[in-house]
């Protein structure tokens, strides 16, 4: 493990040194952490623009050499009783809450999220392994007679084989324990590849997978800001058998497109374009605290982010007023600032989207209640937003926003409500905000997503499924139904 970068060193405090002197540094690959080549991959502070530590960047061959270990760990690792992969995952779980301060600063130091949603993040991420140490025991089949008599007919449940998994950077932990956990504990073998941008977690996570009792070559981490050329190899070999990846739908696609070649075994979570419709009996106070969850969580940087407010014409005044004031008096700053609550974004590209969608938006006759411009300081921010009187055709209502401005359009039937819910190519998740039950039921039947939030801006959870219809995605992460992503079903028939 190496020292941090020493061009900001001055700036970092010495508890952040100290955390990123024993972050690793290198490839894990078979058990082993490796130096790699000698280029590296620099990680920014999004708060500051600076480097803070230099990594270990991977080669296709490292690529495939983390697959030749997955591969050579598959046999006894899905052989290993499921009360020990059960056990060794519950002890992850209870490294993690020990380290959880640590996790935490490091994922405010190289994402920029506020320390307090850090930590939340370490406790939904954890949930991962603790439901699934609890699932890896309960992984069952079926046994009985056939409808003709002529024989016995037994289901079994095997381990789908090695997996690659590709996942995003505004979640580093959660993301990574979400698809990990589960294959784990179904007894697969996997090959991470994390985020360029934030791939210190997951490095620092594989140490406690290691900690933890996770034997040699069934976790790799490859980070590499090659992705393609490192990806593309490991997808084409036979030997691997499944595929997972967050991320936006076009590289999903492209993914999709590699992976058939070999008939793989995908889950694919993709872009996201959620409604949050508040309708004229709305609890208001519910509504706007359900809006701020929604929208400002991760500093709007998540794909259940809430993207386009449809609020009835009746209460669209009143809601707009009460949001503004609220994300008026957020404090935005390092995410490692006491009282912060709006972080920077990821980099500049992001400051820039924000800055063209709300542009094009007040072009087209939007008006800015609150924020709307990126201030002049080091970093990568931008002012928490809420604009108004989004008119149809507006960039900010067709492309997933991912950052934090909050935009406003109007509806006055139910029909029309859904309609404009359901115009888009995404499907992830939905929020809707009624006090009448049987308008509820309706739309949970009606808004065409795979998540929906009734009276409520924050869904997730690892005892339920994750994931999206449409182009937001196949597959589900979490819940009874994440552990079957992970398995494949053999019959077998005995004769009578």
């Amino acid at each position: 493990m190496s020292a941090v970068d020493t061009t900001a060193t001055a700036e970092l405090t010495a508890r952040e040194a100290e955390l990123l002197s024993r972050v690793p540094d290198g490839l894990f690959i078979g058990g082993a952490w490796e130096a790699g080549t000698r280029q590296q991959i620099q990680v920014q502070d999004p708060a500051t623009g600076r480097v803070i530590k230099r990594i270990a960047n991977a080669t296709p061959e490292d690529g495939i050499r983390a697959l030749d270990a997955a591969v050579a760990a598959q046999e006894a690792w899905a052989a290993t009783p499921p009360r020990t992969r059960a056990e060794i995952l519950r002890k992850a779980f209870d490294l993690l809450q020990e380290r959880r301060d640590d996790f935490a600063l490091l994922m405010t130091l190289e994402m920029g999220k506020p320390l307090a949603e850090a930590n939340g993040e370490v406790t939904y991420g954890g949930e991962f392994l603790r439901w699934f140490s609890e699932e890896a025991v309960r992984i069952s089949g079926r046994y009985g007679q056939n409808p003709e008599g002529t024989g016995t007919m037994v289901v079994s449940q095997r381990p789908v084989g090695p997996c690659f998994f590709i996942t995003p950077w505004n979640f580093p932990l959660a993301m990574a324990t979400r698809k990990i956990a589960p294959a784990l504990a179904a007894g697969c073998t996997v090959v991470v590849k994390p985020a360029e941008l934030t791939p210190l977690t997951t490095l620092f996570f594989a140490q406690l997978l290691a900690d933890a009792g996770v034997p040699a070559g069934v976790v790799n981490v490859v980070q590499t800001n090659t992705s393609g050329a490192v990806s593309a190899p490991i997808i084409a070999d036979p030997r691997l058998r499944k595929l997972s990846f967050t991320g936006s739908t076009p590289v999903g696609r492209a993914l999709l497109a590699q992976a058939a070649q070999n008939v793989l075994r995908t889950s694919m979570e993709l872009g996201g374009n959620a409604p949050f419709i508040v309708f004229e009996d709305a609890d208001l106070d519910k509504a706007v605290e359900g809006a701020m969850l929604a929208k400002y969580r991760n500093i709007g940087q998540a794909c259940t982010a809430a993207n386009r407010f449809i609020v009835h014409e009746s209460v669209a005044d009143e809601f707009s007023r009460r949001v503004a004031a609220k994300v008026a008096a957020l404090r935005v700053g390092p995410g490692t600032e006491e009282g912060v609550t709006i972080g920077p974004l990821i980099d500049d590209r992001a400051v820039a989207t924000m800055q063209a969608l709300v542009g094009d938006a007040v072009e087209r006759g939007a008006r800015v209640l609150t924020g709307g411009t990126a201030p002049e300081r080091d970093g990568f921010f931008y002012e928490p937003t809420v604009i108004v009187d989004v008119q149809p055709g507006s960039e900010i209502l067709r492309e997933e926003i991912f950052g934090p401005v909050l935009a406003i359009t109007t509806f006055s039937t139910e029909d029309e409500a859904v309609a404009r819910a359901n115009e888009t190519e995404y499907g992830l998740v939905g929020y809707v905000f009624t006090q009448d039950l049987a308008r509820g039921q309706r739309m949970i039947d009606r808004v065409d997503t795979g998540m929906m939030g009734l009276n409520t801006g924050l869904v997730s959870n690892a005892a339920a499924p994750f994931g999206g219809v449409k182009q937001s995605g196949l597959g589900r992460e979490g819940g009874l139904e994440g552990i079957h992503e992970y398995l494949s079903t053999k019959y077998t028939l005995i004769p009578a």
